[in-house]
């Protein structure tokens, strides 16, 4: 009875210590933490791993395509990817009371964006619209996807990695980017495309100041103001030459007649053309010269007003803008004693010294009758036959001879004209319209007619 009571305490103790024995066994839960370095996660990725598991006393991990490729640290640090792909990092924890867990986390390592393109105009050198692009990708790197932008181009955008050839018809900046996308972040770079001013087809001519009246013949220097072109053909109607491919030609029209020029430029891209017409008048060899105004001894001196004047040169001058290139120019100078005018005449340019002006350098002499009512030489021209001149033909048959009484001084009294010949043989005469009296600013208004060569 004894024995039959202890084996049943001792069955009681044995179920006790077993069921205490389940109570005491650790489960293993394999769990771990990942963080990038600087939030990259681009080649080269750096994953720094923490371990989170429980129940754990052995770790086994697992680093697909990392250096390293495994560790049995529980906490192993930082581990790194160099080549871009999908991989797996995997924990199996164990502990002695036979627990055992793994757990896998998949991860996306990207590859790095470096872009590198070129842009090179394929079809000039001189940047001409329209300008034709070729582009190369040379970005490395592989699941990239592209975006191109062509500002101002044709096409205006491309997906392709290398997209077609990008034609520019606008003169300007035009910007090129490019995008690339490697599925977590994007890269982008540009540059710029410059493209010329459009071709123009632009000109006009100078004549000089013995052609400016377009009397024939008339020489004609053309001036080019023609952009981005780099080949001329001029045509000239009634000229010679007729055609000419120089930049700036010079050519002479002999016959009077209404004439057009045409300049046609290209670039190797592009053509362009003008026309002008010009007109060639009768030569007249009869030049003339309205409403000079012609100053007092004062306002000459004072250079308010000049009293010098040339027919060559085509202008007046004060005593200050004379010197020694210009005065022998000079064929025509008024002496006007006072606002008054009631003593008037015009001296030979050789001879200014005797009425008070400086001498003249290399002074031209100049036959002048100041009064045909006295100068009793036969030489006569009204004003009304001043007027009628349209050419130099009444000019050709008068000889202006000096003498005493023709370089009498004159009055007050308008119209007035006065004749003269150039030391070169050159004829004409001056009709004094109107006297203006402003103290010693005083002035004469003249018209001055004159033949261009000597008959």
């Amino acid at each position: 009875m004894k024995l039959k009571k202890y084996l049943f305490c001792l069955l009681g103790i044995m179920i006790t210590l077993q069921s205490c024995y389940k109570d005491s066994i650790i489960e293993a839960k394999a769990a771990f933490e990942l963080k990038y370095v600087q939030e990259n996660y681009s080649i080269p990725v750096q994953i720094h791993l923490l371990d989170k598991s429980e129940g754990a006393e052995n770790w086994e991990w697992s680093f697909e395509g990392a250096i390293p490729s495994s560790s049995h640290k529980k906490n192993p640090g930082t581990i790194t990817y160099e080549t871009p792909g999908e991989y797996t990092i995997s924990l199996t924890v164990t502990n002695k009371d036979g627990g055992k867990d793994t757990y896998t986390e998949t991860i996306r390592i990207y590859d790095a964006i470096k872009i590198d393109f070129s842009a090179q105009i394929i079809n000039n050198q001189a940047n001409y619209p329209p300008v034709q692009v070729e582009l190369q990708n040379n970005t490395e790197g592989i699941g990239f996807t592209y975006l191109w932008e062509f500002e101002g181009g044709m096409p205006s955008i491309s997906t392709e990695k290398i997209p077609p050839v990008v034609i520019f018809s606008t003169p300007g900046e035009h910007k090129i980017t490019l995008t690339v996308d490697n599925g977590n972040k994007k890269e982008r770079s540009s540059k710029i495309i410059t493209v010329a001013d459009n071709i123009s087809s632009l000109f006009h001519w100078e004549v000089s100041l013995f052609d400016n009246d377009y009397q024939a013949p008339v020489r004609l220097q053309l001036k080019n103001q023609s952009k981005n072109a780099t080949a001329y053909l001029w045509t000239f109607e009634g000229a010679t030459p007729s055609v000419s491919t120089e930049k700036e030609p010079a050519v002479v029209y002999q016959n009077p007649g209404t004439y057009t020029i045409k300049l046609e430029t290209d670039n190797g891209s592009s053509q362009s053309v003008s026309e002008q017409t010009i007109t060639i008048y009768k030569d007249t060899n009869l030049r003339l010269f309205k409403n000079i105004k012609l100053g007092i001894h004062s306002a000459h001196t004072q250079n308010t007003q000049g009293a010098f004047f040339s027919t060559v040169m085509q202008r007046s001058y004060t005593a200050q803008e004379v010197n020694e290139t210009n005065s022998n120019q000079i064929d025509l100078v008024f002496f006007g004693l006072s606002p008054a005018f009631t003593y008037n005449k015009f001296v030979s340019p050789d001879k200014v010294s005797s009425e008070g002006f400086p001498t003249l350098p290399n002074a031209q002499p100049t036959i002048f009758v100041n009064s045909q009512e006295l100068c009793n030489c036969g030489t006569l021209l009204s004003p009304e036959q001043f007027e009628g001149m349209s050419d130099d033909h009444l000019l050709q048959s008068l000889t202006p001879q000096e003498n005493p009484a023709g370089l009498q001084r004159f009055g007050n009294t308008t119209p007035r004209v006065i004749l003269f010949q150039t030391q070169d043989g050159r004829k004409g005469a001056i009709k004094i319209n109107q006297m203006v009296n402003q103290g010693e600013e005083s002035f004469i208004i003249c018209d001055i007619k004159v033949q261009k060569t000597a008959k």
